[in-house]
């Protein structure tokens, strides 16, 4: 190889390592300014209440993220809650307690739910048929969003989805 053809190869790698640090600071600033964003319009998350009743089931697998409602890719990026980790879901008569790894737990009040599915997607992640539980439910601030869960077994999906039944409020609301 030639010197010009050496110095040429350099200029090049130079220029593309130049090229991906700009481009993944542009992504950072992307993602923080959408927290900010965010973080009016999702607010204070609800605190676990001091006493809850026995749990009804617990399943470990992965969190996988909230997403605005009705936009199954509009990932919440405000605090942690566009952080994916692993996971404990547990059931209990008041609400749904989803305890991360390496973040603070989200507790989702039983009267905050609208509805607990299966989906195929959310926010970037595709799984086999309806293997994510997806639980839609109220925030404090009005917003509305999407809970994503992924089982190691979606055969544990079966009791948290019979007690998923939305709280009295939405019932009368759906009703109507």
């Amino acid at each position: 190889m030639n010197s010009g053809t050496l110095v040429g190869s350099l200029i090049f790698a130079a220029v593309l390592v130049v090229v991906i640090a700009v481009l993944i600071q542009l992504m950072m600033r992307g993602w923080r300014r959408r927290a900010e964003r965010q973080a009016e319009l999702i607010g204070n998350l609800p605190q676990m209440p001091a006493e809850v009743g026995a749990a009804t089931s617990t399943i470990r697998g992965a969190y996988l993220g909230c997403t605005l409602s009705p936009a199954w890719n509009d990932r919440v990026t405000a605090g942690d809650l566009g952080y994916r980790s692993k996971a404990v879901l547990t059931r209990y008569p008041e609400g749904i307690l989803l305890e991360r790894s390496h973040a603070n737990p989200i507790w989702i009040p039983q009267e905050s739910i609208a509805a607990v599915r299966t989906e195929r997607r959310m926010a970037g992640k595709v799984g086999a048929r309806n293997g994510i539980l997806a639980i839609r439910w109220r925030l404090p601030s009005g917003a509305e969003i999407d809970t994503g869960f992924r089982a190691g077994n979606r055969d544990e999906y079966y009791d948290v989805l019979r007690a998923g039944s939305p709280g009295p409020q939405q019932r009368k609301e759906g009703a109507a």
